[in-house]
């Protein structure tokens, strides 16, 4: 083999190595913004930080997200929402960027109020088998505005909600609570 033959094999093979690695970067750059846009526009985890909900999500508990359903119709009655605090949590000190977990009870033009340890839709109780205990504390009747939701934890004796803070605007609601990944033993739609 000449040295002429020998220079050509090894920028070859130098050449595939370079190719090699060109094309795994290109793979992981097309894996991380996929991911991006999925976690942006489609669905994110999230992890329960609190007992607000309890029965039914637990301290601990992760969650799938899914933000692309509210974009074709409102959030309705019984659904979990994940949303930014609204402007008089972050007048209390909760930063923008930290996401509550609450059920809606109302949604705009309804009537909600609670009383005898019960909550009032439009003047009739909820069947509610998801609570931790019923309401302790009365509240008197509000009807919800246009373009914003009462929402309330299912832990209804330990749950920072709409009876203390107000509405909740539709635009600070990041997505609908869809799926338990974990733990295991709990996993599955909620």
């Amino acid at each position: 083999m000449n040295p002429q033959q020998s220079d050509t094999k090894e920028i070859s093979k130098t050449s595939k190595a370079w190719s090699g690695w060109q094309e795994n970067f290109t793979l992981i750059a097309i894996a991380l913004f996929l991911a991006l846009l999925i976690r942006t526009f489609i669905a994110e985890p999230r992890y329960i930080p609190s007992e607000s909900m309890v029965p039914t999500l637990y301290e601990g508990d992760r969650l799938v997200v899914e933000k692309v359903s509210y974009h074709f119709h409102p959030p309705t009655t019984g659904d979990i929402v994940v949303f930014q605090p609204p402007t008089e949590l972050q007048k209390r000190g909760y930063p923008k960027d930290q996401a509550f977990i609450k059920r809606v009870i109302g949604v705009p033009g309804e009537i909600i109020s609670v009383a005898n340890g019960k909550v009032y839709l439009n003047g009739q109780p909820l069947t509610e088998d998801y609570i931790a205990e019923p309401p302790s504390q009365p509240f008197p009747p509000v009807k919800v505005p246009e373009d914003q939701f009462f929402v309330m934890g299912d832990n209804r004796n330990n749950s920072n909600d709409s009876r203390y803070w107000g509405f909740l605007p539709q635009e600070n609601i990041i997505g609908h609570a869809v799926f338990r990944f974990w733990p295991p033993e709990r996993m599955g739609m909620i």
